[in-house]
């Protein structure tokens, strides 16, 4: 990723005020536009601020601060430093846009034992912690509360423990009624309000510490939570670990640095679906040739069980050579970049190094090199820890990728793990995809060949993943960074009519809900899901699929609300796309302009629409052509979680 100043205004400093001046009179950082005001809590004791859009208060950050030890950090505020910045950044993987401007107020402030970095954006707030404190430093806490002024609804994931693959579904509940569960929450968290108002909580530029988890308070507030660093823990099988004794403390880590930026966007919802961010805030890139970084489409077997059943199969499908080389000549022929080879192409799980007898590895490898199909192999997690030379022996053969999976743990050890696979990969030019993964949170810039987190509750979970959990997805866990959500699934059902298994594994939704998911959804990776024989049998479907980018020079989103439906306009050079989904039981039509198009210019739209039965019969589609302008008023009509998809030329 590159940054690129463009204004410096008045040499980075705008004013700076004395410690006893600050006490004076109250510090207000202000967005570039204007319209976010931060004003700055300057009681001892209580660092804080307290955010206001166009004049009205949305929340306060209240007892913001650290413990290192016994050194407290940010209990009394000092002189101010502030400079407005804008600049151009350019991700190396760019999953919303190519060119992201970034304009901001930032605020350095003295605090005891370091600086508070207070970054005030057109739509978002963030802040961060440096230290200098010497040597090594046990983290004792790491507080803040944050209480909206307004009325609130949250969206969260809820799991059960500190072990997790973060796979929840998203509950919705006022802060009280969070409370009565008792569970803590996963970030990103998302909270609503009237007039379309979203904040969502997140963070960024996370290593060696624990990711940020948050807790409802007894007084209607948020705080934040972090899992213990494990003192003790116990191996269970191939592939996971149970803490059995804790820490008494969150992290042991240098006292000299800067800690996690964590942020809140402030936007609607079409403004949840088109803000940068992560990117705006993310740490720099650390790989200096990213030339071999290829995103591109998956081919994968786990989900449809491997068993191809087309009339030109004549060998016995499984994990063999025979059913992998037919999955790369399907790739081949599509211009899928890469196939997955998933649970069972290694003899043992615990050695990485043999795959099994049948399937013949290395011939199979230098078959989709002959096709120019990448190979991606599935690891346990355990199994890499154990034997991190494989990420040298696996270039040497020729493989592009690891799917590395069941971390189910983010506190500082594991997130110290991700770095150091995503480090080993890096220099031997191996693509990562983890799974039973935390979500991203800034190590995906650092290092782009991370290219997908998992992390989300996707179509693996078959019957279990329904639409009205999958259309908060754009707006939450996506809007943080790439989410491996595996779609594609051709065999389509209606909640209530889902009964289904591997290997004729089925998707919830309708057919255009699972195309349209290319469009609106986000991954580095995007898997191809479903039978490369149902692919076959549904050959518009598979050549739409097939024919929309994984990357993206501009994103335009046309209509959007939280929970109800996203309709996303995307273009990759000079071809455009365009997805809807809607994830109520109710039909709905929405229009839009189709004014992201060049002007004076006619195009021939091909579009996915639900057919008039698919909302008992979810597999039932047309494909409409018509000829459009950037005039053209478009009525998108979804059935019951239903979805739209075309393509402009």
């Amino acid at each position: 990723m590159q940054r690129i100043k463009s204004i410096l205004m008045s040499a980075a400093i705008l004013f700076a005020v004395s410690s006893t001046a600050f006490a004076a009179k109250a510090v207000q950082v202000k967005s570039p536009n204007g319209q976010i005001v931060v004003e700055l809590n300057t009681e001892k004791g209580k660092l804080g601020w307290s955010v206001s859009r166009n004049g009205q208060k949305l929340y306060t950050m209240e007892n913001v601060g650290m413990q290192l030890g016994q050194k407290a950090v940010g209990v009394t505020a000092g002189s101010v430093k502030q400079r407005t910045t804008t600049e151009t950044i350019r991700p190396v993987v760019p999953l919303k846009c190519s060119n992201i401007e970034n304009a901001f107020t930032e605020a350095r402030v003295a605090v005891q034992n370091g600086t508070l970095l207070l970054r005030v954006m057109n739509n978002a707030v963030a802040y961060r912690f440096e230290t200098k404190v010497k040597g090594e430093v046990e983290v004792i806490a790491d507080r803040f509360t944050l209480r909206p002024a307004v009325d609130v609804k949250t969206h969260v994931q809820q799991p059960g423990s500190w072990r997790t693959s973060c796979e929840e579904g998203y509950t919705h509940q006022s802060i009280d009624e969070w409370k009565k569960g008792g569970r803590f929450g996963l970030t990103p968290a998302l909270l609503t309000g009237d007039n379309d108002l979203q904040m969502l909580i997140a963070e960024t530029d996370l290593f060696d510490y624990p990711h940020l988890c948050l807790r409802p308070t007894a007084d209607g507030a948020i705080e934040s939570a972090f899992p213990p660093a494990p003192a003790k823990y116990e191996w269970q099988g191939d592939r996971g670990f149970n803490v059995t004794e804790e820490a008494p403390y969150l992290a042991k880590t240098n006292g000299t640095r800067a800690f996690t930026w964590r942020y809140v966007v402030i936007t609607d919802s079409k403004g949840l679906l088109t803000q940068t961010i992560p990117a705006q805030l993310a740490p720099k890139n650390e790989i200096s040739d990213v030339s071999w970084i290829k995103p591109g489409k998956v081919i994968w077997e786990w989900w449809n069980g491997a068993t191809p059943f087309g009339p030109d199969v004549d060998f016995k499908a499984g994990c063999n050579y025979e059913t992998y080389r037919y999955f790369a000549d399907f790739a081949a022929k599509y211009g899928i970049e890469y196939i997955l080879l998933d649970e069972g192409w290694a003899k043992n799980t615990r050695d990485p190094f043999v795959g099994n007898d049948e399937l013949r590895l290395h011939e199979l490898i230098a078959y989709c090199k002959e096709k120019g199909v990448g190979v991606i192999l599935w690891l346990p997690w355990l199994t890499a820890e154990q034997h991190m030379d494989l990420f040298e022996k696996y270039a040497e053969w020729g493989v592009a990728g690891v799917k590395i999976d069941f971390m189910d743990h983010f506190d500082q050890w594991m997130v110290n793990f991700y770095e150091r696979v995503v480090k080993a990969a890096a220099k031997n030019h191996l693509l990562i995809d983890l799974h039973g993964a935390y979500t991203p949170a800034g190590l995906e810039y650092r290092f782009p060949n991370f290219i997908s987190y998992e992390g989300v509750k996707g179509l693996e979970q078959m019957g279990g993943c329904p639409c009205d959990n999958t259309i908060y997805i754009p707006f939450i866990r996506n809007a943080v960074g790439a989410a491996d959500f595996t779609p594609g699934g051709m065999f389509n059902a209606q909640p209530g009519i889902y009964a289904s298994h591997r290997p004729n594994s089925a998707a919830m939704g309708t057919r255009c809900f699972q195309m349209a998911l290319y469009v609106v959804l986000e991954s580095g990776v995007q898997m191809l899901a479903d039978n490369p024989t149902r692919y076959y049998q549904n050959e518009d479907c598979a050549r739409y699929i097939a024919s929309v980018p994984v990357v993206w020079d501009e994103t335009r989103c046309l209509s959007a609300k939280v929970g109800q439906h996203a309709v996303l306009a995307r273009r990759s050079g000079s071809k455009w796309f365009l997805g809807a989904i809607q994830g109520t039981n109710q039909e709905q039509t929405v229009r839009v302009k189709l004014d992201f198009l060049p002007a004076g210019r006619t195009f021939k739209m091909k579009a996915f629409v639900d057919g008039v039965n698919a909302d008992y019969q979810a597999m039932h589609y047309n494909v409409k052509e018509m000829q459009v302008t950037n005039q053209t008023e478009l009525d998108i009509k979804m059935a019951r979680n239903g979805g739209f998809a075309a393509s402009f030329e």
